[in-house]
């Protein structure tokens, strides 16, 4: 028996920027995803889940079919199993009991941390770094048929304790960037699930894809603010892509007079721009800069999920507990928060964790 951890990740800066080969802010936190793995005779890979209902059998041949596995959960041990066997990676006969407490639908990647769970667990050493993110990235489009970028996977590999990771999402160059003890990150989940099978997402990615394009470019990480002035979708990117550099660069100074309005200026852009926000994500953020955060944004993808906060640490559980009890009030809505820690990547651990 063997137990895998891989963490879920918030993203400091940088949505819809990954699939344009640009830069994003990420940091490893400490919610995870934990499978554990125990040999079996047969041809099969079994998994039951202690969040979800249901149980997945699959074979070790890569046969199975992800999109039709059933329950839906199942669909990313499938997608595994075969991303691995596409890599000429033998899976060997398991069982797997999975556990997370990633927030489902929270945009802090819980699908992505099962994604990379699952293919250490079943891959063993037979991949490591970029690979298993690959793996993972391959395993998670054919399971949910949303074809995301490479960054969640990076940041759950990669995480480091203490730092978020500016990641160029085309070359795959990941440098931690330290987060200053004076400094505290706050998570909000406005108590909208985000979903991204029949969202906008994809039709976002092929607008950028189509600009870029039209330009004669690779990907919008190669165009000037000039050049789409009048394209909204690619200006969020463009002037996104330079927010991540300015954060990553004002970060470790702790400067906050730089970090707030940068957060908040992503928001408009995530919000206006690019048109993946709620109304309950812009009253979260409201509400959060009203309770004393610096700056708040929302996080992932959009379409419900996470808002992301930056405080002084002194301020943080006061501007937490100040925030949820305003945003219910005004929304009726229960919202989900925590000030999320900067944690190592995934890996195999030696004991099981709850």
């Amino acid at each position: 028996m063997a137990t895998f951890l891989a963490p879920g990740r918030v993203n400091l800066m940088g949505d819809h920027t990954d699939y344009n080969d640009g830069f994003v802010l990420p940091m490893a936190v400490d919610r995870a995803c934990t499978v554990v793995t125990t040999p079996i005779d047969g041809h099969g890979v079994t998994a039951t889940s202690r969040d979800l209902d249901g149980e997945v059998s699959v074979p070790i041949d890569g046969t199975a079919d992800p999109a039709i596995v059933q329950p839906a959960w199942g669909r990313f041990v499938a997608g595994v199993v075969r991303a691995l066997v596409e890599r000429g990676v033998a899976v060997a006969p398991a069982a797997l009991d999975i556990g997370t407490t990633v927030p489902i639908g929270s945009g802090l990647s819980s699908s992505s941390a099962l994604s990379v769970a699952l293919t250490l667990a079943l891959g063993g050493t037979s991949l490591e770094g970029l690979d298993v993110a690959l793996a993972a990235s391959s395993a998670e489009t054919v399971a949910t048929g949303v074809p995301g970028g490479l960054m969640d996977q990076l940041a759950s590999l990669f995480g480091r304790s203490g730092h978020a990771l500016l990641i160029d999402c085309r070359s795959h160059e990941v440098t931690p960037i330290v987060i200053p003890p004076s400094i505290s990150v706050l998570v909000v989940h406005c108590g909208v699930p985000r979903t991204l099978v029949g969202s906008a997402y994809a039709s976002r990615r092929a607008e950028c894809e189509s600009v870029a394009a039209r330009l004669g470019i690779t990907a919008l990480r190669d165009a000037t603010l000039e050049q789409v002035a009048e394209e909204p979708r690619a200006r969020h990117v463009v002037s996104e892509n330079a927010r991540v550099l300015a954060t990553a660069d004002a970060l470790p100074r702790g400067d906050l007079s730089v970090l707030g309005p940068l957060l908040l200026e992503s928001h408009a852009s995530l919000r206006d721009d690019y048109e993946v926000s709620i109304a309950e994500l812009d009253t979260l953020v409201d509400v959060l800069v009203e309770c004393g955060a610096a700056g708040a944004r929302l996080t992932g993808a959009g379409f419900g999920g996470c808002v992301v906060a930056l405080t002084q640490r002194n301020h943080a559980d006061d501007v937490l507990a100040k925030a949820t009890l305003r945003y219910r009030a005004v929304t009726g809505i229960e919202p989900m928060g925590f000030v999320a820690q900067a944690v190592d990547g995934a890996r195999q651990v030696l004991h099981a964790v709850e």
